[in-house]
């Protein structure tokens, strides 16, 4: 063990791996701390990885050269791309994952790189002096310095978990809380609050009668997250099942109503509102006669069964008895009931960009503790807090994305410039610019970025320059080739879109919407024979170059509309301006903006309550 690291992380979740990974692979000395050295980047909640928005982190991610993306490749038991029916923004992958696997993965990744120790340890306090933090103190007693430490505590801090009545001190099923933190950063100033989130019961799955569920297969052309070459991906796939509630089933949860702790006033902290309670449902939805319910293995070789969308607090008879009730269910037997936990967090407007506190020099967070949800979310966070804390310690230039750049980028702008009323999900929605942080360029946007800070591998770099040269190369032929009518009318009278009288550019037949690359693959033999000659990563290829034509108008027309607000990212405001003395702006904006400290012009004008004449007021303050 090291006397003194460069980085201590406190947790090894999503975020908690994800930055160890980054600082140590970037150089520095890094301690990895967790309660748990069997339960690495445990998957808590769903054993799964992506999904609308969730995929593009996850390609990000690994753009980057982070391992998220290898990891799920590695243990994924089904994959599907989301979306396929809209544009290519809204594409997001998605993996049902071996949840044993994914954290086995997970930990010989991290146990691969060489300046990474591990000490299995529950931190109790952190060593701070002058605001500055310089180490931890475990349970054990024992003292760790480090120039900087990261906690991604998860929902461990002051956890308690619910199942009716009962309550259990503990940060998930079986684990104990963690104390002490929450209470030393709240003297130190820090703005604390509760969230909760759910789990639902996990089933067994050999007392289930499928042929009364809808199968739901994987794709039938599986693709991965990670853009390096993987072997053995998805070698045994399985599918996931959908049943439904009904009235009767709503009946008998609603008889546990009154023990419920969501409904007594046992619990009163803020639960996801995209992700509710089967209880919620009932409730918000009362009109509705059904919900839809996913069932999700949990591994390739278990009977146990993840029960989608019935995350329930219920007494677990009442749980059970609902099941029971489920087509399908009849007979079902359940290894545990579903539970609420709710935990502490810290507002992440106290955070700055590079993921280091406000109040505590050397101090960052990341995950759930600043008020998100999810493995995706957690993961970006920890990757960009590792990276900072590495560029820290080693007086380098921070790493921040912007919106125009990542999803990362748009999820910690909005943590840090909104604050957060519940737990944060990232939804496609939430990017102005989704169509250029689509989820099949996310290396295109970021590789480069991350090869020049010492990241990514020159392995991956290379990668990434020789696809954009394949990619190119197929745009060319397109744009230049001409293709004739005894050529292409056979595709086109087939696809019932008018036919060609002389010889056109294959470009414009292209950009008909019936007409895709693949069917211009089968009718055209020079294009046949690129994509033939393509070194691997075939249709990854061809689907960039597809959709860099076909939407180049409102791709280009994005790119313009982020310059021109960027001009605002450059317009830079000091950490210590005073806003009260401009009496001209809204006193809501004054106290919004003294307690958010916007970086610049641009973050300003995305405060809730900054309004676009206080952002003209700041402008002719500072001279624009």
């Amino acid at each position: 063990m090291n006397p003194t690291y460069d980085v201590i992380v406190v947790g090894a979740g999503h975020a908690g791996s994800e930055a160890a990974a980054a600082a140590a692979n970037l150089g520095s000395r890094v301690l990895l701390i967790t309660m748990d050295m069997t339960k690495i980047a445990q998957m808590s909640c769903n054993p799964a990885m992506g999904g609308i928005a969730k995929g593009q982190i996850i390609r990000e991610l690994d753009a980057l050269g982070g391992y998220s993306g290898v990891v799920t490749d590695q243990s994924m038991i089904q994959f599907r791309m989301l979306n396929r029916s809209k544009g290519p923004a809204m594409w997001s992958p998605r993996a049902q994952c071996d949840r044993m696997k994914f954290s086995r993965k997970w930990r010989e990744q991290l146990e691969r790189i060489p300046n990474l120790d591990f000490w299995q340890d529950k931190v109790e306090r952190l060593l701070i002096k002058n605001d500055t933090v310089y180490g931890v103190v475990t349970d054990l007693g024992i003292s760790f310095h480090g120039k900087t430490v990261i906690v991604t505590a998860g929902t461990f801090l002051n956890g308690l978990m619910h199942i009716g009545s009962t309550q259990i001190e503990g940060g998930r099923a079986g684990e104990a809380a963690a104390k002490g933190l929450s209470g030393q950063l709240l003297a130190h100033g820090f703005e604390t609050g509760r969230m909760k989130t759910g789990t639902p019961a996990r089933i067994d799955g050999r007392t289930i009668d499928y042929s009364q569920l809808r199968e739901q297969p994987g794709d039938d052309k599986p693709g991965q997250f990670s853009f390096m070459p993987l072997e053995g991906v998805l070698e045994h796939e399985r599918s996931c099942y959908i049943t439904f509630t009904d009235r009767n089933v709503h009946g008998i949860l609603e008889k546990g109503f009154d023990q419920s702790p969501m409904f007594n006033g046992t619990i009163d902290s803020i639960g996801p509102r995209y992700c509710p309670s089967i209880e919620d449902k009932i409730v918000t939805f009362s009109e509705r006669n059904s919900h839809q319910l996913f069932l999700e293995p949990e591994g390739e070789h278990t009977v146990e069964c993840y029960l989608n969308g019935f995350s329930s607090s219920l007494p677990w008879e009442v749980q059970y008895e609902g099941i029971r009730n489920l087509p399908g269910f009849e007979n079902a037997k359940i290894f545990r009931p579903g539970y609420a936990i709710e935990y502490d967090y810290f507002s992440p407007t106290q955070l700055q960009y590079t993921m280091e506190t406000k109040k505590i020099s050397n101090l960052f967070l990341a995950g759930q503790v600043n008020g998100t949800t999810g493995y995706e979310e957690a993961g970006a966070q920890g990757i960009i807090a590792g990276i900072n804390a590495h560029q820290k310690v080693n007086d380098l230039q921070e790493f921040i994305l912007n919106r125009d750049q990542a999803y990362i980028g748009v999820l910690i702008d909005d943590l840090i410039t909104k604050g957060v009323d519940e737990p944060y999900r990232m939804f496609t929605s939430r990017a102005e610019y989704r169509l250029m942080l689509r989820q099949d360029n996310a290396d295109v946007r970021l590789t480069e970025l991350s090869y020049n800070l010492g990241l990514a591998s020159q392995y991956r770099y290379d990668l990434l320059t020789g696809k954009v040269q394949h990619r190119d190369h197929v745009l060319s032929f397109i744009r230049q080739h001409s293709t004739s009518p005894e050529e292409i009318n056979p595709l086109l009278k087939n696809l019932d879109t008018s036919e060609i009288k002389q010889k056109r550019k294959l470009v414009d037949i292209l950009l008909r919407p019936q007409v895709n690359i693949y069917q211009l693959i089968e009718h055209v033999p020079g294009l046949h024979s690129i994509y033939e000659r393509l070194p691997g990563r075939r249709d990854e290829i061809m689907e960039a170059a597809e959709i860099l034509i076909k939407y180049s108008g409102y791709i280009d027309r994005e790119k313009e509309i982020a310059g021109k607000l960027n001009r605002l990212e450059h317009l830079r405001i000091g950490p210590d301006f005073n806003y009260d003395k401009l009496q001209s702006l809204s006193f809501e904006a004054r106290q919004k903006l003294n307690r958010v400290k916007p970086r610049t012009i641009g973050q300003a004008s995305r405060i809730s309550g900054v309004s676009p004449s206080d952002i003209s007021v700041l402008l002719i303050h500072f001279g624009r």
